[in-house]
């Protein structure tokens, strides 16, 4: 987590203490800096600073943004779910779903501020461990069924849509594969300008993969939509435990955790 500017003792305690002060999301917004926010926000800036009180305000404003706590953004997953209402459970079990994640390594240098109440400054959910040598992150790619995980990818550098198309070449179709797919899967990606590129939509019409609609959501997208974002909070609990101390340790650990995920929790 990169530096960032201390928030105030009192904004703290008092996003802290939201829950038992009755503060309405009106307020909760004009703390945050968000225009409006839905009672649905307020309910996951408490289990975010509940569950990882390191987080810092920017954070807590992007997480709002990814979930889609905005007005538009509600309707169109309401729409979406709506449409998909009378999907059999078998037609769930065809989707290959597929996202990137990016997994931190806490570092040495870098400087963290927790959401704490008083006299909790100890509590080992408020402290950061420490790497022998230093910090930074991994960004991979990976895709699941119910069949399984499927193979994961390290990206490095930028991904942009010829590196996507290269990571689905290599990864797309061996996982259909693996976990035995049979006909008339369907491949699920967002609607990141990557994934839906002229390019990469004639490389997927080339190899007859049939994509699953999925909700446009300008300019963020529907995680929460997405059974995988599970997956990866299920991985980052099972790396953290084993406490990686380096990238190197950081890479061969997911990719360890990632295969012995079971069949039941996909």
């Amino acid at each position: 987590m990169g530096k960032t500017k201390e928030l105030s003792q009192d904004l703290r305690d008092r996003i802290v203490d939201l829950h038992k002060s009755g503060m309405g999301y009106k307020n909760i917004s004009k703390l945050l800096g968000i225009k409006k926010i839905s009672p649905r926000g307020v309910a996951i800036i408490m289990r975010t600073v509940r569950n990882r009180p390191a987080t810092t305000q920017q954070e807590l404003v992007n997480d709002l943004q990814a979930a889609g706590t905005k007005k538009a953004h509600v309707e169109a997953r309401l729409k979406y779910a709506n449409d998909h209402l009378k999907d059999v459970q078998s037609d769930r079990k065809k989707v290959l779903w597929s996202d990137e994640t990016k997994i931190e390594l806490c570092g040495l240098n870098s400087t963290h501020h927790v959401w704490r109440k008083k006299n909790a400054a100890y509590d080992p959910r408020n402290t950061v461990p420490t790497v022998k040598h230093g910090g930074g992150n991994i960004i991979f790619w990976g895709c699941f069924s119910a069949k399984g995980t499927g193979l994961r990818h390290h990206i490095t550098g930028k991904m942009d849509g010829a590196m996507y198309r290269a990571v689905l070449r290599d990864n797309l179709l061996p996982s259909a594969r693996k976990l035995k797919m049979g006909r008339g899967w369907v491949f699920q990606h967002d609607n990141d300008p990557k994934h839906t590129a002229k390019a990469t939509k004639e490389w997927l019409k080339k190899n007859h993969i049939k994509v699953m609609e999925w909700p446009s959501q300008s300019p963020v997208e529907s995680p929460d939509l997405n059974p995988i974002e599970n997956l990866w909070r299920e991985l980052k609990v099972r790396v953290a435990k084993r406490q990686p101390t380096n990238l190197n340790d950081l890479e061969r650990i997911c990719k360890e955790e990632w295969a012995k995920i079971p069949r039941y929790v996909c």
